[in-house]
């Protein structure tokens, strides 16, 4: 499946380059959070809409993973390979345990339920980042619902669990988020604002700053949602008519274009040069030319 990409800036073809688009699966509801586990070779992802999670095989094969879901979104494997999600219907951080066990790591600020943990992501030490928009509270994405926190928060998961910290609470919808390579600095995006801000990581674990980065702009359907680094320090966020890949200076290189409104991908394969892409009802893949980052 060719769908050209939309270069803007010579750098553009050595970071992701003009391999042809691959749909590897179709018929889901509304797919999202894709996670690759680099030794065991599989890739689980979302399913919002039906209430699922899948998994697919290193065969190739796509078979059901979890159901219910609770209606789970962003997914990513902590610093020992234990997959960690966001569910939409309970407002719940969860882990799954070797053991078969579920460890539910958060689901209150203060007295007052989450709104609806969305993205996630894992910091060296084992702290976990995620995000808390509403959109879990609203018909499709989530369960209907009042909200009981008058805001949509950044939160840190101490590396023990002991702990829930606010870390910032000026989002109007906070999605997608991700380290830069060394840590220091961490891009969060906003997909009613259409930008994505970038804040100091202290020593601490707290945040400074959130000055907006990149502006994800473009005329066709899409906003900023999943967003990861590659090896390279290249920022690759979703967006109008698909991914959009910035530099990591927050210049904009070019769009990877998408056939269905794109939510979100993670990097793949062995050599983590694959683009796995949920997709509205699809999942596909592109090889590019800069590999990911394994998660641990």
């Amino acid at each position: 499946m060719s769908m050209p990409a939309r270069a803007r800036h010579s750098g553009f073809g050595d970071v992701v380059g003009n391999a042809t688009l691959e749909k590897l699966a179709g018929g889901f509801g509304f797919v999202e959070g894709p996670v690759w586990h680099p030794y065991e070779k599989w890739l689980v992802f979302s399913d919002i809409s039906e209430n699922r999670m899948y998994r697919r095989r290193p065969s190739g094969e796509v078979e059901l993973f979890r159901e219910p879901s609770h209606k789970a979104n962003g997914n990513t494997l902590d610093r020992q390979g234990r997959l960690v999600t966001c569910e939409h219907a309970t407002s719940r951080v969860t882990r799954a345990e070797p053991n078969g066990t579920t460890t539910v790591l958060a689901t209150h600020h203060g007295n007052r339920q989450l709104n609806s943990p969305n993205d996630i992501v894992v910091a060296t030490g084992g702290s976990i980042y995620f995000t808390d928009p509403s959109f879990g509270r609203m018909e499709f994405y989530g369960v209907p619902r009042a909200q009981e926190l008058s805001f949509q928060g950044i939160y840190r998961i101490d590396a023990d669990g002991a702990r829930v910290t606010l870390l910032a609470d000026d989002f109007v919808q906070p999605n997608g988020l991700c380290f830069s390579l060394d840590e220091s600095r961490l891009f969060i995006n906003d997909t009613e604002q259409g930008h994505i801000r970038v804040f100091g990581v202290e020593a601490n674990g707290d945040l400074n700053g959130g000055a907006v980065w990149a502006v994800v702009e473009g005329e066709e359907p899409g906003s900023p949602d999943g967003m990861k680094i590659d090896s390279r320090g290249n920022v690759y966020c979703t967006g109008p008519g698909g991914i959009h890949v910035f530099d990591a200076s927050g210049d904009i290189l070019g769009v990877i274009r998408t056939p269905e409104y794109c939510a979100n991908f993670t990097f793949g394969d062995d050599d983590l040069k694959s683009l796995y892409i949920a997709a509205s009802r699809s999942l596909y893949r592109l090889r590019v030319r800069v590999p990911g980052l394994r998660l641990f």
